[in-house]
């Protein structure tokens, strides 16, 4: 999988928050987006997942051949905090549902999912009733357990506790060796592993 962007640029009114960005993104490799809060880590980020268009510029999906953009959303997964869950539904409901439009990994039970990141206990529970950690923790899992060649992470440990930031370090670890993963993050310890840095300042050309 490779994702390239062309002499890509994002403005909102007069402000340019990225410009001339020519770079490409290929499969197992992780890289982080970095910078301070309001530097555009989170548009670059959706921009990269096909939700913002481009200002100018160009960005391209391949993999074995060209993709157009309305085929790529089946081809990633984003885990953020903007992103909601359905609350009214239980976690087995949620994870049904989101099976029903994108894939799950093969071999692995939508139980087995919920007890790998420790929700087997609460699996028939609404997810209203969640704490912000348990929830955070439904985000990383439909991310990390959907199907996928591309992951997405924005701020990926917010809300988590240790055990919480331990469980995302293995899930990295266990099912993103062979995937593209970028993460959008001011926090080193959520991209420590990442061998690439994008910072946001270089590039408000």
């Amino acid at each position: 999988m490779r994702i390239t962007l062309s002499d890509a640029g994002k403005r909102f009114n007069r402000e340019w928050i990225f410009r001339h960005f020519d770079y490409s993104f290929f499969s197992s490799n992780a890289y982080a987006i970095t910078g301070p809060n309001g530097s555009g880590k989170s548009t670059l980020l959706q921009f990269i997942a096909g939700s913002l268009m481009p200002t100018e510029g160009k960005i391209s999906y391949y993999n074995e051949s060209d993709i157009p953009l309305e085929q790529y959303f089946p081809l990633i997964s984003i885990a953020a905090p903007y992103l909601e869950t359905v609350e009214e539904m239980t976690a087995n409901e949620f994870f049904r549902f989101h099976r029903s439009f994108k894939p799950l990994m093969p071999d692995i039970s939508i139980q087995q999912i919920l007890k790998r990141v420790g929700l087997q206990e609460a699996s028939d529970k609404q997810i209203r009733y969640y704490s912000s950690g348990m929830k955070q923790r439904i985000k990383l899992a439909q991310a990390f357990f959907s199907d996928t060649p591309v992951v997405l992470l924005d701020e990926p440990t917010t809300n988590l506790d240790l055990s919480g930031i331990a469980l995302y370090h293995e899930l990295i670890r266990e099912y993103c060796s062979e995937r593209l993963v970028i993460v959008s993050s001011n926090d080193v310890l959520e991209y420590s592993f990442c061998k690439t840095e994008i910072n946001m300042k270089n590039l408000k050309k």
